[in-house]
């Protein structure tokens, strides 16, 4: 056998076997990526529901009371109270025990009944956009169904054909039919967690071999910094796979994400977005001296790292400026390809310049941490 490979098995089954004796360590690296997978899958949930409501009736008539019973009979709707006036509506929406204030003034049965254009005020707190935004459409969208449903009443009672629009709309949803936020979001905090765990434990783990002299007597062997280096990348790279198959397994039996797409191809983008994790990991503690600097530069890359990928706010609602800077950025990458693959069944050939970037980036990374390692083992 080759002195090299001798070498190299020899640092990777001592890493291994400090790894494994560490049990804080062994718990960082398997345990908890598992246990916030949980936590954050359950926690993070775009679907907005049972908004609350509260409602003023000026008219008081069967009317306006059917249709107040009709717009919170869904689940987006939830009614919290009927309040006096406007200004009580005004009031509960200030002190935060409403989000929408829905509006009924006198004589709207008068209206609906004369065809003279009822009106319904819909007050909604903009403070939280997403919520106002989906509750202002669902107002919007039961007025629309329920005037077309009085015009086709009155047109039929009058004896005349139902009024018909032009063009009917016919959704079909791919992919994830049920628009579970889970099955969305699970598979990009995979990604977030490999990157949290593979980085700051690879940069906090070299930096602590650092303190205590350890790295230091195993530069004065003959060891070459490269076999070094890599013997001491290797068991990391082995757990963050494991990690992978594991969050998929939970993905898919507690989350119900899909698993359509090629598994190969996932794994052999893994193992490049690995590099690229691990790589800065290892730029990290080659400039840090201490395990707390390291852990701070870990957290200064990871933080932006996972705001530019897309895993929580999508790319294309940010500025043209930074949604630019994204390409920068290889959890972008990994993302798309773990969404891609598995909601999408999309193949090599839809996401070659997704696996290309990464295998880059993590060519890049590698040499130039192996640089750096090589300069501070001179």
């Amino acid at each position: 056998m080759h002195p090299l490979v001798v070498q190299y098995r020899a640092v990777v089954v001592k890493e291994v076997r400090q790894t494994a004796r560490d049990r804080r360590v062994m718990a960082l690296l398997t345990l908890a990526p598992l246990i916030q997978l949980f936590m954050l899958g359950f926690a993070v949930n775009f679907d907005v529901r049972h908004v609350p409501t509260v409602v003023v009736d000026r008219d008081k008539t069967a009317e306006s009371r059917d249709y107040a019973r009709a717009q919170l009979a869904g689940d987006t709707l939830d009614l919290k109270a009927e309040v006096a006036d406007e200004v009580a509506a005004e009031e509960a929406l200030e002190r935060g025990e409403a989000s929408v204030a829905l509006i009924f003034p006198r004589d709207f049965q008068k209206d609906v009944l004369r065809g003279q254009g009822a009106q319904v005020q819909a007050l909604v707190d903009g403070s939280d956009p997403t919520r106002s935004s989906v509750a202002a459409n669902a107002v919007a969208q039961y007025a629309v169904l329920r005037a077309m449903r009085m015009a086709r009443e009155q047109a039929q009672g009058q004896g005349e054909a139902p009024p018909r629009s032009p063009v009917e709309l016919v959704p079909r949803v791919l992919y994830n039919p049920e628009l579970s936020t889970s099955v969305y979001v699970v598979p990009g905090i995979a990604a977030m967690l490999l990157l949290i765990v593979t980085t700051v434990i690879m940069a906090m783990g070299l930096s602590r071999e650092r303190e205590t002299g350890t790295l230091e007597q195993l530069q004065v062997t003959p060891l070459r910094p490269g076999i070094l280096m890599m013997g001491k990348v290797t068991p990391f790279l082995l757990i963050g796979l494991v990690d992978v198959g594991l969050a998929l397994s939970v993905g898919a039996w507690v989350f119900k994400v899909p698993l359509r797409g090629s598994l190969t191809l996932v794994a052999v983008a893994t193992l490049f977005y690995l590099l690229c994790t691990l790589g800065v990991g290892l730029l990290i503690a080659t400039v840090s001296r201490t395990q707390q600097q390291a852990f701070v530069g870990g957290f200064l890359f990871v933080l932006p790292a996972v705001l530019l990928s897309g895993v929580m706010s999508p790319i294309r609602a940010m500025p043209d400026w930074l949604a630019w800077v994204t390409y920068l950025n290889p959890v972008r990458y990994y993302v798309e390809v773990l969404r891609g693959a598995l909601l999408r069944d999309a193949g090599l050939a839809d996401l070659w310049r997704q696996v290309l970037a990464l295998a880059v980036f993590g060519a890049m990374m590698m040499a130039v941490a192996a640089r750096r390692f090589h300069k501070t083992s001179a």
